[in-house]
């Protein structure tokens, strides 16, 4: 018994400071600036400024997508294969599957609907901090640095980890909302991701957006 409170203190212990870290990470990392226009629960309807991105596209999975993408941005950002002084990490990791007309126009090998092969963007944003015309240019070519155009999108957040069934049922959800409202997308689905893979599921969080037309 003695054994079993010391295991379950420790158990405690180590999710409290696992909520701590959490809290820690949010408050502290930079993310976008956006405007809620509406809230309902776990939806919201937001409207982005423009925002400056480094951008890696390729194809394959999901996830394969994701881990070799992040790679070279993350060198960017840290200044590994580049000169200048290092950039501030921000929240979250973004990435969203290729339209016909830019896979064709594709010609970086890096990196799918959640259950298929297919091409994928893999963004890093910008601190608010730097113009497109400040940022240092990138020691690699699979970078690309782009402005994204200010734009209003549909959103949904959860927790838990982002596996392909996760992220379909949450972006059935979110189209299911949009459609009760009226809300078209415009292109294909964003996936957000906020935290760092040891952040524990219940804590992490993970968003499905698509951009929507304005009323």
């Amino acid at each position: 018994m003695k054994l079993f409170i010391i295991l379950l203190s420790g158990a405690l212990l180590v999710g409290i400071i696992a909520m701590l870290v959490f809290v820690y990470v949010i408050q502290n990392v930079e993310q976008p600036d956006y405007q809620v226009v509406l809230q309902d629960g776990d939806f919201e309807l937001r409207d982005y400024p423009p925002l400056v991105v480094a951008e890696v596209s390729g194809s394959g999975s999901r996830q394969q997508s994701l881990s070799s993408g992040f790679g070279p941005l993350a060198r960017y950002i840290f200044a590994k294969e580049r000169g200048g002084e290092r950039i501030a990490m921000t929240a979250p990791v973004q990435q969203r599957a290729l339209a016909a007309d830019e896979k064709i126009a594709m010609t970086a090998p890096v990196t799918q609907t959640p259950t298929n092969d297919g091409s994928w963007t893999v963004q890093f944003i910008m601190p608010a901090e730097y113009e497109l015309e400040d940022l240092p240019s990138p020691g690699n070519q699979q970078v690309r640095l782009d402005q994204i155009p200010a734009r209003r999108v549909a959103a949904v957040r959860f927790s838990g980890r982002t596996n392909d069934q996760a992220i379909a049922e949450q972006q059935a959800r979110l189209e299911a909302w949009m459609a009760e409202r009226g809300l078209e997308p415009r292109g294909e689905p964003i996936y957000a991701y906020y935290n760092d893979p040891f952040t524990p599921g219940p804590l992490r969080r993970n968003e499905v957006m698509f951009e929507v037309s304005s009323p």
